[in-house]
């Protein structure tokens, strides 16, 4: 939660450095036409290069022009709509005249973001990198699992879980593209941003924001939950892992690892077959050399095992400790 809290923050900063040219001209978000062009001859008779006798006359020059362009992109209605959703981008955007030119460089601009994604989210999913977290179970009925075999109970409810979860990623860059569509297609500010996220933070004199700002935001925000749903989840299902299942059935984690295990059994047994097989492949053919091999093999064990066994070894030296005894009587 800390390091939640610190990459909203560390965003936000970055967001408030660069400035918008609301601020930059010292209006209000819902500023008109002649508030925002008396604000700029004010803010020209101090900042033109004519007027600065002292400092860098290149700098003041190049915040004169800001704040021109912001004059001329605030007062059209098509560019200030294009530039409070895509931001100032669209100073770049060529062939643009009107609003609809606008949403489509910038809706194609968003789709390839999202497909992009979706797709590196499947792919890693198919890699297994994502099974942290993956599944939202919901709890089966006892009634289903009785009269079933534990192992097949536990199957059932694996295969159950898996037709009712839901993908909280998929969900989250789902709910993200719909806040992002919903903002950049609607005339006017996003509710969820006028009046629920600007007067809250008008409390904290905090300027208000955006929806490009809010959109880079919730970009931010969506990423570092993935990172720390990643980092957590292992913490959480650790528990569940070390837990016994009370009832009598194996969890949905056990049976995954049950499954593994099997899966792991067989392969091993395969191997230690192919060899073994490898292995006797000299003695094909050869009946009386299996049958040798097979004798010594069989001596060889039964010593080792004799040998190897605590309990064999102290009854030997008992024995042989207990014929001592009676040859020195």
């Amino acid at each position: 939660m800390v390091y939640l809290a610190y990459t909203i923050y560390e965003a936000d900063y970055l967001v408030r450095q660069q400035s918008d040219f609301y601020q930059h001209l010292g209006v209000p978000l819902d500023a008109d036409e002649k508030t925002i062009k008396s604000r700029f001859r004010r803010l020209a008779a101090i900042h033109h290069p004519d007027k600065v006798i002292t400092g860098d006359n290149s700098a003041a020059g190049n915040y004169f022009q800001l704040l021109k362009t912001a004059q001329e992109t605030l007062i059209d209605p098509t560019k200030r709509f294009a530039y409070e959703r895509f931001g100032p981008e669209i100073l770049t955007w060529q062939n643009c005249s009107s609003i609809r030119d606008y949403l489509m460089v910038g809706i194609q601009a968003m789709i390839p973001l999202y497909a992009g994604s979706i797709i590196f989210l499947v792919i890693l999913g198919v890699l297994g990198y994502l099974q942290q977290g993956r599944f939202v179970r919901q709890s089966i009925p006892v009634a289903h699992r009785q009269a079933r075999p534990p192992i097949v109970a536990s199957l059932k409810t694996l295969r159950c879980s898996r037709l009712r979860t839901l993908q909280w990623r998929y969900f989250t860059i789902l709910s993200l593209f719909i806040l992002e569509y919903h903002s950049l297609t609607r005339p006017y500010p996003s509710p969820f941003l006028s009046k629920l996220i600007n007067p809250i933070l008008a409390l904290t004199r905090h300027p208000a924001l955006l929806p490009f700002q809010l959109l880079i935001l919730a970009r931010k925000v969506a990423f570092t939950v993935f990172i720390a749903a990643s980092q957590l989840a292992p913490l959480f299902q650790s528990q569940e892992l070390v837990s016994p299942s009370t009832s009598g059935v194996p969890s949905v984690d056990e049976s995954r690892q049950l499954m593994l295990l099997e899966q792991l059994a067989s392969t091993s047994e395969a191997e230690v077959s192919r060899l073994l097989a490898l292995d006797m492949t000299p003695f094909l053919g050869d009946e009386a050399g299996l049958k040798e091999l097979s004798g010594k093999m069989k001596d060889w064990l039964v010593t080792n095992t004799i040998r190897s066994d605590v309990e064999v070894r102290d009854a030997i030296n008992r024995a042989f400790a207990a014929r001592k005894n009676e040859e020195v009587l």
